[in-house]
């Protein structure tokens, strides 16, 4: 199924950014992250705390948010397609934008890669690597942190926890709270 160039794809630490608010939360993430161990590409390094974030967009019940650090093989690519096919499993179906979700699952760095690329998987995806809205959000941010505040984001050239302290984050005002 999967084709990795070795050569060009040795192991690299990726970071991602997994959240739900439908069902059993923590459950479905946990569930996530053992299919993602378990398809062999992805070694999981670290995990954060849980964190009970209030949603972005329409009302809607809150999110556990968590950030892992991990190691692949794969390319950007295979990596956003094995994301698809783990957050297919789960039982995440297409909704409106920033709606519900079983899981979610975002690619936030791959390496110090940059990558911005348009690919059709069915339907047309942009993926962008550092998540384009990484730095907007606490509930990524703030999970981020607890595993990785000294990664230097690679175009903002400043360090995760710094980016968090910015003055000028847009949602300050989002409530997270580590959950027990």
């Amino acid at each position: 199924m999967w084709i990795v160039d070795s050569e060009k794809y040795r192991m690299k630490n990726i970071y991602l950014g997994l959240g739900a608010n439908i069902g059993n939360r923590a459950e479905n993430i946990i569930f996530a992250l053992s299919l993602l161990q378990s398809s062999g590409y992805i070694y999981i390094k670290k995990i954060s705390s849980f964190y009970k974030t209030s949603p972005v967009g329409p009302k809607q019940r809150n999110f556990y948010n968590i950030a892992v650090k991990a190691q692949t093989n794969l390319s950007p690519i295979e990596l956003l397609i094995l994301i698809k096919h783990v957050e297919s499993i789960s039982g995440r179906k297409k909704t409106i934008r920033w709606g519900p979700r079983v899981v979610d699952i975002d690619i936030l760095f791959f390496g110090k890669e940059i990558v911005n690329i348009e690919i059709i998987l069915g339907t047309k995806l942009n993926l962008f690597i550092p998540h384009k809205e990484l730095q907007n959000r606490l509930f990524v941010l703030i999970p981020l942190c607890e595993i990785a505040g000294s990664f230097v984001h690679p175009i903002l050239r400043r360090k995760v926890n710094n980016v968090l302290h910015d003055k000028s984050l847009t949602l300050r005002d989002q409530k997270v709270k580590i959950t027990r």
